[in-house]
């Protein structure tokens, strides 16, 4: 909202509430529900609306978005570099190919930091289409569609 200047009135128009109801949600007095966040997030069609509405239904368990560090497109993508290195690098080191029985503690820690490192490249990568989607007009949700498409057709998802 602050970012484009819009009014409460605006966005509470594409959210299909009332302005005043946005900004309780924005001073963080009310939260906003499923069909106002789908609508909002549909209706601009933001990465980071989208990933905010992801987090909040579910409880913090998604991308978070990073509001306190540099998101150009170039250092988001040098982030991405290094945080994808860090999960190749954490892969040789992990016992994936043994069960959880197998395991010892050394190497369930090793599992773990494959896990930590591909959490960090999954945000970097999330942030990274975030950015591309904004600076070259992408649509985020058209993006997504298309890549489902491509699953589908792949059999990959039903």
């Amino acid at each position: 909202m602050k970012r484009q200047g819009y009014t409460l009135a605006q966005v509470g128009r594409a959210a299909n509430i009332d302005g005043s109801q946005v900004g309780k949600i924005v001073k963080g007095t009310r939260k906003a529900s499923e069909p106002v966040m789908r609508a909002a997030a549909e209706h601009y069609d933001d990465g980071q609306l989208f990933l905010a509405a992801a987090a909040e239904v579910t409880g913090g368990a998604f991308t978070p978005w990073l509001d306190n560090v540099d998101l150009h497109r170039a250092s988001v993508l040098f982030k991405t570099i290094e945080e994808m290195q860090e999960v190749l690098d954490a892969s040789k080191q992990a016992a994936i190919s043994k069960t959880n029985e197998q395991i010892n503690e050394t190497e369930r820690q090793q599992i773990k930091r494959l896990l930590m490192e591909t959490v960090e490249a999954i945000t970097a990568l999330s942030h990274l289409a975030a950015a591309i989607c904004k600076e070259y007009s992408f649509s985020w949700l058209g993006t997504w569609k298309e890549h489902r498409a491509e699953l589908k057709l792949k059999n990959y998802v039903k």
